[in-house]
């Protein structure tokens, strides 16, 4: 766990280091790999938004769509890992 919280203070960083160190590659791939997380994230909260709010306008088909979802959360180990892994954070690449 601790690697893991070491590599997400780092990458915050990356570019203050980039900067510094006058590395080019990293400084023109940051905005790149910071989207790719971002969109993650994006995606996540668009997944958690749907699955624990009702929808105005949902029909009984997207109704039972979400009742499904939850119950795949709730009675998955995969399901539960999956939505844990992204509620503390994906890992910095």
């Amino acid at each position: 766990m601790m690697a893991r919280i070491n590599q997400r203070m780092l990458y915050p960083a990356a570019r203050l280091i980039a900067c510094s160190a006058n590395d080019g590659e990293l400084l023109s791939t940051y905005s790149e790999r910071a989207l790719v997380r971002i969109w993650k994230a994006q995606r996540f909260s668009w997944w958690m938004t749907s699955m624990l709010h009702q929808l105005p306008g949902a029909n009984a088909f997207q109704h039972r769509i979400q009742i499904a979802e939850l119950d795949y959360v709730t009675g998955s180990i995969a399901g539960s890992t999956s939505l844990a892994e992204n509620y503390v954070g994906l890992p910095f690449a």
